[in-house]
C-alpha cells in the first residue's frame, strides 16, 4: 500500500499545531532506493560487576532467655536502644530493627553493620546489654551485595 504524497505545507502546518515536534524527514524515509539501514547505537563496554560487603547481625532469643519483670525489661530495652544508637552514631551500624510476622519467634531482629569483618560486628553486637544479660544471642555473617545497590542516607 502506497502512502499518499504530502503537500509541502503539511510540515509547516504540523509544526504550527504541534510545536516542539519536528516533522519526519522525507527523502530517505519515503524513497526505499535511497534509504539507509538504521545505525545501531554504540555499544558500551561491559562494566565489571563488583561486590561490597556488609555484616548482617541477627538477634536471636538466647536459650537463657527468661520473662523479666516489666520494670527490668523496660530498663534493659532502653539500654539496648542506646547501644544501637551508639553503634549508628559511630558509623558502625547502618540500620537496625525488630522483626514481625516471622514464623520463628526466636528471631527478634537484625542490624546491618559496615565494619571490617563479621568477627568485628559480632564483638560490637555482643556488647549490647540484652546480649550481656543472656536474653539474646548473636549470629553474624558477611553479606556480599552488588556495589551501589544498598545505600543508607541516614547513616553517618
Amino acid at each position: 500500500m502506497r502512502r499518499p504524497a504530502r503537500h509541502p505545507l503539511h510540515a509547516l502546518l504540523l509544526a504550527a499545531v504541534l510545536p516542539g515536534i519536528a516533522p519526519p524527514a522525507r527523502a530517505a524515509a519515503d524513497d526505499p532506493a535511497t534509504a539507509k539501514p538504521p545505525v545501531p547505537p554504540a555499544t558500551k563496554a561491559a562494566e565489571k560487576f563488583e561486590f561490597e560487603t556488609f555484616q548482617l547481625v541477627l538477634l536471636v532469643r538466647a536459650p537463657t532467655w527468661r520473662k523479666l519483670p516489666d520494670a527490668e525489661a523496660e530498663k534493659l530495652q532502653a539500654e539496648h536502644i542506646a547501644h544501637l544508637e551508639k553503634m549508628g552514631n559511630a558509623g558502625k551500624a547502618m540500620v537496625c530493627g525488630p522483626f514481625g510476622d516471622q514464623k520463628d519467634v526466636a528471631l527478634r531482629g537484625a542490624c546491618i553493620y559496615r565494619v571490617g569483618s563479621a568477627a568485628e560486628a559480632r564483638t560490637l553486637a555482643e556488647d549490647d546489654p540484652v546480649v550481656k544479660a543472656g536474653q539474646l544471642r548473636i549470629e553474624a555473617v558477611t553479606w556480599y551485595v552488588g556495589k551501589g545497590y544498598m545505600t543508607f542516607p541516614r547513616a553517618p
